[in-house]
């Protein structure tokens, strides 16, 4: 397998810049998820790795080799795509071995690839089976196949899950990361799925109107965002934003003013702002609380989700804030009730007016 290197990468459409000055170093064996809004970048982004676009500026390496004029055939890398792009008139067999029999494979060779690789993906008894005959899932493990006869060195995924339906999304999800685990393998995953780029991923790169927002592992990014953007869409149901003033800066900490008159002390290194000063504060649905106490943040019920496991109560402020809570077991909450909010300060965020993350210090 191998590494892609992406430095300064851009990418226009005629005046229209699309792609800004990517870096981004993508290690060997490694499994990163580009994931975004619907328009970020991210399936231009991986065009550009695959070959199917062409690099406006910048410089692209595969294994060390720079790889910008070269065809997608010579840089060895294998796509999938959210279509399945199968031949309905072959089986899963002959899909499987298309492209091996392109480049004139003796056929010894392809079938003891392609009956590796279903056996890899479980498909063995399937082979002699036309497209129409087989799941969504399956069909999709067809086209994993066909990447993987191909030994690549890299595997590019672009949004192969988003045809099927919310439980094969799952066992497909559960099959690319043993996959990824057994064959040890250089992956890049496109999705607009956070949870997807959550549970897959090794390195997450957060795109947005084509600039990278962050870079880390999946719990780096939901711990410590470095924006509200990134804040706001890693995490389900997303962070709760609540606008309000400074009342006072103490020695590592902020005293905020929230809706209802009450006070908020939250813990910051170093925090960068004034008493006077706007900032957002970011708190997560499951770091809040229903309390009976005095002294906490009131809020009016006026929808409860009740999701089995746990439940959602969405919630308005006085100054007309929505704010989400998940909690536990049963709701005794309903729409129309009065609660009282208990906020975790350890785990909240603070943001300032340009949506810039202040530093919180981190858990022991």
């Amino acid at each position: 397998m191998a590494s892609v290197v992406l430095r300064q990468i851009t990418k226009s459409f005629g005046a229209i810049e699309t792609i800004h000055g990517i870096d981004l170093t993508i290690e060997d064996k490694e499994f990163v998820v580009f994931v975004g809004p619907s328009g970020c970048g991210k399936s231009t982004l991986l065009r550009l790795i695959a070959g199917l676009e062409d690099i406006t500026s910048g410089e692209l390496t595969i294994n060390g080799m720079r790889v910008n004029e070269a065809a997608p055939a010579e840089r060895k890398i294998a796509m999938v795509f959210q279509s399945y792009a199968l031949y309905p008139h072959m089986t899963a067999f002959d899909n499987m071995a298309f492209g091996l029999k392109l480049a004139k494979n003796d056929p010894d060779t392809i079938k003891s690839k392609v009956l590796n690789a279903a056996k890899i993906l479980e498909l063995t008894p399937l082979l002699d089976r036309l497209p129409k005959q087989l799941s969504g899932g399956q069909r999709q493990r067809v086209a994993i196949g066909r990447a993987i006869v191909r030994d690549p060195q890299v595997f590019l995924f672009d949004e192969p899950l988003s045809n099927l339906d919310a439980s094969l999304r799952v066992q497909m999800r559960i099959e690319i990361a043993r996959l990824h685990q057994e064959m040890q393998a250089t992956m890049v995953y496109v999705t607009h799925d956070q949870v997807e780029a959550m549970t897959l991923a090794d390195k997450i790169v957060v795109l947005n109107d084509g600039r990278i927002e962050q870079v880390g592992s999946p719990l780096d990014l939901y711990n410590h965002p470095q924006n509200r953007f990134v804040a706001g869409f890693i995490g389900s149901p997303q962070m709760n934003f609540v606008t309000a003033p400074v009342r006072e800066v103490t020695d590592g900490s902020l005293i905020l003013d929230l809706p209802g008159n009450v006070l908020q002390m939250v813990p910051l290194l170093n925090p960068g702002c004034a008493p006077g000063d706007t900032v957002s504060l970011g708190m997560r649905p499951e770091h809040l609380t229903v309390s009976e106490s005095a002294g906490t943040l009131p809020a009016t019920v006026f929808v409860s989700e009740e999701l089995g496991e746990s439940h959602l109560l969405h919630c308005k402020l006085s100054d007309g804030s929505i704010i989400v809570i998940r909690s536990s077991g049963e709701s005794r909450s309903q729409a129309g009730d009065s609660i009282s909010i208990v906020i975790e300060s350890s785990l909240c965020h603070v943001f300032d007016r340009d949506g810039k993350a202040f530093l919180r210090p981190k858990a022991e």
